[in-house]
């Protein structure tokens, strides 16, 4: 499974971004995606997940922010973190995991900052 991220950039405190995780694999391969986000000095932390079945799980500090989604087409999966209200401490790289066949696959880092 390869996955490629986007959608990352310099944002102003209190703007928006949307971030794309898109899987080469069919989307009913895939049981979780999640995004993580490691800030310089910080370890990697979750931020938002989502399974197969939808269910989605959010860091304390994103709740009512971040939102994350996904949809599939014949061979490709794409999962988005739409991010708002975002704020300095947002600011990191953001990774996409996904899960498929009891396997982890991780995609490049996207950056996010955020700054006036």
């Amino acid at each position: 499974v390869q996955l490629q991220a986007s959608g990352g950039g310099l944002v102003q405190p209190g703007g928006s971004l949307r971030l794309s995780c898109t899987a080469s694999t069919p989307i009913f391969l895939i049981n979780e995606v999640a995004w993580f986000r490691q800030a310089p000095g910080n370890q990697r932390e979750l931020v938002a997940a989502i399974t197969s079945e939808h269910k989605t799980t959010y860091a304390d500090s994103v709740k009512g922010r971040f939102s994350i989604s996904r949809n599939g087409a014949k061979n490709t999966a794409t999962v988005y973190l739409q991010m708002n209200a975002l704020e300095p401490e947002d600011t990191a790289v953001y990774y996409c995991r996904a899960i498929s066949r009891a396997r982890a696959h991780w995609g490049q880092g996207t950056l996010v900052t955020v700054s006036s």
